[in-house]
């Protein structure tokens, strides 16, 4: 049983990266208009996306 839930937390763990990651480049292209700015988020992911829902205006 405890094998399962590690799998399953693993999973879990790799799609919140994967949907973070993209949030934060859209988020971050929408704002900027900058591919790098895009990449740079994106490696960020969810520290990005808190910190701008923390200091947009």
């Amino acid at each position: 049983m405890s094998e399962r839930r590690i799998i399953v937390q693993k999973e879990v763990v790799r799609n919140g990266v994967g949907f973070g990651s993209a949030l934060a480049i859209a988020i971050s292209y929408t704002a900027h208009k900058s591919v790098l700015w895009a990449i740079i988020h994106g490696f960020f992911s969810w520290f990005s996306v808190v910190y701008f829902l923390l200091t947009r205006d």
